[in-house]
C-alpha cells in the first residue's frame, strides 16, 4: 500500500479530513494536515501507522477533491493580483520541504517574508495554510470572497474614493494616470535596479521625490515637507500596480540581472537521470507519425492517412504511462488525451479494446511533479490552466532540442521496429522512389486495430524489456532490481515515492477539455447551432426563462472530436453536470466538431443556391401574372360596351351570376368518357321542365339559403 501527496485520508472515528503533503523518499514518514481546522498546522505521521489505521479501517482513503477552483478566465483580475502577492510571499518557503513543516524552520522562513514583503505574522499562516489544505496548488490561495464586488473591472479615478473606505486613518486618493506614471518611474528607478532594495523602500523614495509640499534645512541638511496623508498613495497601492505591472520574470532579470536568471532561477530543462529521485519525479511527453498508413473504420477503401502517436513516459522507470493514437496532428488536443490517460485506469481502459490486464500490470494513473514537453502545443493558455488546476510544473523545450527529450524519442523508434515486419501499410524506406511500391494501397488497419496493437506493444515492453543502458544506483544493485520498466516501477513506488500526485480523472479531464461559452436559449443550450438540455436546466426551467427573459452565457467543455456531449462547468462544485444533443441535432450524433461545421456550412451553401432558384421563379411568376392580366384588359378593351352607365353595370350583377354559374354548372357536369354499348335508334323524348325543377338539382350558396328561409317565414 503506497500514500502519495495530496491524497486526502478520513478518520472514521472523528470525521475529520486530512490531506498528505509529502512522504520521504525512503517511503517512511509523512506529513499531513487538517484540511477543515482553521488553525491546522502540519504534523509527521509515520508510514507505518497509517497503513495500519487503514488495514484497521480506522481511516479511508478519499477519492472526491473538495476544493476545486474556478476557472481563471472566470476569476476577477483583482482576485488573481491577490493571489499572485499571496504567492510571492510563501513560494519560496513552501519549496523547502519537509524543513517547512517543523516550527523552528517556518518560522525562520515567516519572519524573513516579514521583513521582505511588509505583511504580518497571521497572513502569512494564512497563506500556507490555505495552500496546504486545499492542495498545494497556487489557486488555492483565491480569497474565498468571490461573489462580492464588481467582475474584476478597473474602475474610472473621480471624485470619490474607491476601495473599501478606511477604518482608522484618512481617506486616500484615486490612481490616476498622473499617478501611474508615477509609479512606474519610481519602480524602475528604485526597485527594479541591482541594487535589490525593498519594495517600501522605493515606496518611500517616490513619497520623497514626488510627493513633497515643501523644503526646508536643519543642520545644514535639506529636507522636505510631505503632503498630507489624503493626498498620498499608500503603499498598498504602490505594491498592488507593482504586482499589476511586472511579471516575476521581468522583476528578476531588472533585480538580479540576465545571468544570474539563466544560471540559477530560469526552468531546468535538463532530463539527466541524476535530477530524478523515483516514479512521477519527471515525465516527458511526446508525438510522431507513425509509418503505416491506416483506413477508415466505416469503409475499408478509404484510406485516411497516418496515424500520430503520442506517449507519456516516466524518466526514473521509463515506464510508459499513458498513450493516446488518433489522426489530431501534433496539437493540444491529442497532448490533452495523452495527458488524460496518465490518469486513467489502465485495466478500464485496455478492457475498451478488448485486452484483458490486470490493475498491477500498468499500475499508472498519477500526474508527476514536473512535465517536459514541446513548445508548440504546450505553450500559452491551455498549459496555464493544467499548472494553476493541479500544480504542475510544465517544461519546454527549446527550438530543435529533441534531444532533450531523449527517452521518449528513443521508445518512438523502438516500437516503429518492433511492429514493422508485421503490418501491411508500412512505410518503407524507399517509398515515393521512383518504382518503389505504393504502401498506401497495402492498408487494412483502423486506427482502433493500431491502437490495440500498440498497447500490446506498451505492455510487453514495460513488463519485459531489459534496459541495457539504465544505470542503477547502489540501493537498486543492492535489492537486485531488474533494469525492467515495471521493476524500477514498483521499487521506486515502494522506497523512493512522494512526487506522484493524485487526482480523480473526471477532474484532470474536464481541466483538460476546450472551454468556450455556449447560450442558453428557449430551443436549448446552443453551441454552433448545436443543441443540448441537462437536467439542471430543465429543473431550473432555463429555456422558460430565456423566452421570457431573454438569452445569457454560460461556460462549457468539450472534446472536439465527439459533439454527443457537453459539460455544464460548475464554478464552485466538485462536478460537472453533462449535457446531451437535443432531438433537433440528433443528425449530430457520433460527429466531430469540424464534421458539422462543414456540413452547417453546405447547407447555408444549399440554402444560398435554392433561394436564388427561388427567387427566379418568383420572378417568372410574376411575369406570368402581369402576361395574364394585361392580356385581360386587352380583351375587355376591345368588348367594352361604353353606352352602359355605372348603375347599369353594377345592377346587374345578380343577373349576370347566375348567368355565369349555370354556364359552369353545365362545363363541370362529369361526363362519362366509356363508350355506349350500341343500342336500337329510337325516338328521343324532350321532357319541358320548369325552372324550379332546374334549380332543384343546383347547390344554392348561402346566400340563397337565407333568403329563401325568410320567404317562408314571411308567409
Amino acid at each position: 500500500m503506497n500514500f502519495f501527496v495530496n491524497e486526502l485520508l478520513k478518520d472514521i472515528q472523528t470525521n475529520k479530513q486530512y490531506r498528505i503533503l509529502w512522504v520521504d523518499e525512503g517511503n517512511i514518514i509523512a506529513y499531513l494536515i487538517d484540511i477543515e481546522d482553521a488553525k491546522a498546522i502540519p504534523f509527521k505521521r509515520t508510514i507505518s501507522e497509517l497503513k495500519d489505521e487503514v488495514i484497521q479501517d480506522l481511516l479511508i482513503k478519499i477519492r472526491e477533491e473538495p476544493f476545486v477552483f474556478p476557472d481563471v478566465d472566470e476569476v476577477p483580475e483583482k482576485y488573481l493580483l491577490l493571489r499572485n502577492q499571496s504567492w510571492e510571499v510563501i513560494e519560496e518557503m513552501v519549496q523547502d520541504e519537509p524543513a517547512i513543516f517543523e516550527k523552528k524552520p517556518r518560522s525562520s522562513h515567516i519572519n524573513k517574508a516579514i521583513n521582505v514583503h511588509g505583511v504580518s505574522y497571521p497572513a502569512v499562516r494564512k497563506y500556507l495554510r490555505k495552500y496546504w489544505q486545499r492542495g498545494k496548488t497556487i489557486n488555492a490561495l483565491l480569497p474565498d470572497y468571490m461573489n462580492s464586488g464588481a467582475k474584476g473591472r478597473e474602475r474610472e479615478a473621480g471624485n470619490k474614493k474607491r476601495g473599501r473606505p478606511r477604518k482608522y486613518s484618512s481617506t486616500g486618493i484615486n490612481i490616476d494616470d498622473t499617478t501611474k506614471k508615477i509609479f512606474r518611474v519610481a519602480l524602475e528607478k528604485y526597485y527594479l535596479t541591482t541594487k535589490k532594495n525593498r519594495l517600501t523602500d522605493a515606496y518611500k523614495m517616490m513619497i520623497k521625490e514626488f510627493y513633497a509640499k515643501d523644503l526646508y534645512f536643519e543642520d545644514g541638511i535639506q529636507k522636505v515637507i510631505i503632503e498630507d496623508k489624503e493626498k498620498l498613495p499608500t503603499l498598498v497601492q504602490f505594491r498592488y500596480w507593482y504586482n499589476k505591472e511586472y511579471n516575476i520574470i521581468e522583476s528578476t532579470i531588472a533585480r538580479k540581472g540576465r545571468k544570474k536568471f539563466d544560471k540559477d532561477l530560469r526552468a531546468v530543462l535538463n532530463i539527466a537521470n541524476s535530477e530524478v529521485i523515483g516514479p512521477g519525479s519527471r515525465y516527458q511527453i511526446d508525438a510522431t507519425i507513425g509509418d503505416i498508413y491506416l483506413v477508415s473504420k466505416f469503409n475499408p477503401n478509404w484510406v485516411i492517412g497516418r496515424p500520430i502517436i503520442y506517449l507519456v513516459m516516466d524518466v526514473f522507470s521509463r515506464m510508459v504511462v499513458g498513450m493516446y493514437i488518433g489522426l489530431e496532428g501534433p496539437s493540444w488536443l491529442g497532448g490533452m488525451m495523452a495527458l488524460a490517460n496518465t490518469v486513467s485506469n489502465k485495466e478500464k481502459f485496455c478492457a475498451e479494446y478488448d485486452i484483458s490486464i490486470s490493475r498491477e500490470d500498468w499500475p499508472c494513473e498519477y500526474l508527476p511533479e514536473i512535465l517536459l514537453a514541446d513548445r508548440g502545443e504546450f505553450e500559452g493558455y491551455n498549459v496555464e490552466r493544467l499548472i494553476d488546476a493541479f500544480g504542475l510544473h510544465v517544461e519546454n523545450t527549446a527550438p530543435y532540442r529533441a534531444d532533450w527529450k531523449g527517452i521518449v524519442e528513443k521508445h518512438f523508434d523502438l516500437i516503429q521496429k518492433k511492429v514493422k515486419p508485421l503490418l501491411p501499410g508500412y512505410v518503407d524506406k524507399d517509398f515515393q522512389q521512383r518504382g518503389a511500391r505504393d504502401y498506401r494501397l497495402d492498408a487494412v488497419l483502423t486506427v482502433d486495430d493500431f491502437t490495440k496493437i500498440i498497447i500490446k506493444q506498451i505492455l510487453h515492453y514495460n513488463q519485459k524489456h531489459y534496459l541495457g543502458g539504465y544505470v542503477r544506483d547502489e540501493e537498486m544493485v543492492r535489492d537486485e532490481v531488474e533494469p525492467i520498466p515495471l521493476e524500477l516501477w514498483k521499487w521506486g513506488m515502494k522506497n523512493r515515492t512522494g512526487k506522484l500526485k493524485y487526482f480523480p480523472e473526471d477532474t484532470v479531464k474536464a481541466a483538460l477539455m476546450k472551454r468556450e461559452k455556449a447560450t442558453v436559449t428557449h430551443r436549448g443550450i446552443n453551441y454552433k447551432g448545436i443543441f443540448y438540455s441537462c437536467d439542471k436546466a430543465m429543473k431550473e426551467a432555463w429555456f422558460e426563462t430565456a423566452r421570457q427573459k431573454g438569452t445569457w452565457k454560460v461556460n462549457i467543455a468539450f472534446d472536439p472530436r465527439c459533439m454527443d456531449n457537453v459539460y455544464l462547468i460548475k464554478a464552485r462544485a466538485a462536478s460537472y453536470e453533462v449535457c446531451t444533443l437535443l432531438p433537433i441535432s440528433e443528425r449530430y450524433k457520433g460527429a466531430g466538431l469540424e464534421e458539422i461545421i462543414y456540413l452547417q456550412e453546405q447547407e447555408k451553401l444549399s440554402k444560398i443556391n435554392a433561394e436564388h432558384k427561388q427567387l427566379q421563379k418568383d420572378i417568372d411568376y410574376l411575369s406570368e401574372v402581369e402576361a395574364i392580366v394585361k392580356e385581360a384588359e386587352n380583351k375587355k378593351k376591345t368588348q367594352l360596351n361604353r353606352s352602359l352607365s355605372k348603375t347599369e353595370k353594377v345592377g346587374t350583377i345578380q343577373k349576370h351570376r347566375k348567368h355565369e354559374k349555370e354556364e359552369n354548372q353545365k362545363s363541370e357536369a362529369f361526363k362519362s368518357e366509356k363508350p355506349k354499348p350500341y343500342t336500337k335508334t329510337g325516338e328521343v323524348l324532350y321532357l319541358e321542365q320548369s325552372k324550379e325543377s332546374e334549380e332543384t338539382y343546383a347547390r344554392p350558396n348561402i346566400r340563397e339559403f337565407l333568403e329563401r328561409r325568410k320567404e317562408k317565414e314571411d308567409e
